[in-house]
């Protein structure tokens, strides 16, 4: 019975994933039919899709120094110049290789190659954007992953590109990096490709500060007055000890939740909002008229950043204290 080449993909948002149902088939020593079997629909359906022959000129790149023992280098070379040589014809900027992201991607090929089969989560196995967020340092918003087994990267390029799911992953304009992996066993190889948009990272201040400015430039789109800005919470009231603004988001990021007990303190002596952000110039839209209020006279920011349960990728808890 001829090897039919296998493909995956999987394309993730914070907080959404599609969990695609691979078909997997039996193989032989013989070379590859010519088609493609790849898992596209949310359904879980295969569809096949006629190989074709492509003309492929690599461009140039470089790889990072990561440690490696058994991945094919050329391979994970060549894969990463096709991809960006597709993205620039299709108008998409290009993808830059994340050591992080390769390094997930190299220990899942390990993974898939030493279970002998194609998943974007093997038993055992974190999800995708928890494998991501503790391999890289750059803090992701979106993430995506195309998994396959072909014979050399050049028609395993090809391949994943005829079909349409691995073929959005390959073009999405929103990712700017990505991990490549190439493990070879014999003269098949288990190709990994981790995608992921790859946000600015700033300092707690500079987030609190970008938050700041927002919330005042809605001030002034209500032509309401500015409002003083506290750096902590201590008032005369009862209560004379306040947590800091800060401390009250941590013990949301902590409990994974909002409504812990520092927040009700809080909220016992202030109007607070309270929400999860990775974008510091978006105010959440439930924030309009609270922040537009004309008996408002100061605010106070407090951001703590965590990876949790919940956001497995990592997340900024935010609290809005306004007076």
């Amino acid at each position: 019975m001829p090897r039919a080449l296998i493909t995956a993909c999987k394309s993730l948002a914070t907080r959404r994933l599609a969990m695609l149902l691979l078909l997997v088939t039996a193989a032989d020593p013989g070379r590859p039919s010519t088609r493609l079997m790849a898992a596209s629909d949310n359904d879980g359906s295969a569809k096949e899709t006629p190989a074709q022959s492509a003309t492929l000129k690599p461009a140039s790149a470089t790889s990072p120094d990561i440690p490696f023992t058994e991945y094919d280098l050329e391979s994970e070379r060549i894969l990463l110049e096709l991809a960006n040589e597709a993205r620039a014809q299709a108008g998409a900027p290009p993808l830059k290789l994340d050591g992080g992201l390769s390094q997930a991607a190299r220990a899942h090929a390990s993974a898939m190659f030493a279970a002998r089969q194609l998943s974007h989560q093997l038993d055992g196995e974190p999800s995708v954007p928890q494998r991501l967020a503790a391999a890289t340092r750059a803090q992701l918003d979106q993430e995506g992953e195309n998994v396959a087994l072909d014979f050399d990267a050049e028609k395993g390029h090809e391949h994943l590109m005829l079909s349409a799911p691995h073929r959005a992953n390959l073009l999405n304009a929103a990712y700017n990096v990505v991990g490549m992996a190439v493990v070879r066993s014999g003269d098949r190889l288990y190709i990994v490709q981790d995608f992921g948009h790859a946000l600015p990272i700033y300092s707690t201040a500079e987030w609190k500060d970008r938050i700041a400015a927002a919330l005042l430039q809605a001030r002034r789109q209500a032509k309401q007055p500015a409002l003083g800005r506290r750096d902590s919470l201590v008032r005369d009231s009862p209560v004379k000890d306040l947590p800091s603004a800060d401390d009250v988001a941590c013990s949301m990021a902590q409990a994974d939740r909002f409504g812990t007990a520092p927040v009700q303190q809080l909220a016992q002596h202030y109007t607070v909002l309270t929400y999860t952000s990775l974008h510091p110039e978006t105010l959440p839209g439930n924030a309009a008229l609270l922040v537009a209020s004309h008996n408002l006279r100061s605010f106070s920011i407090g951001a703590c950043y965590a990876r949790t349960t919940t956001y497995p990728a990592g997340v900024y808890w935010v609290v809005l204290s306004l007076d």
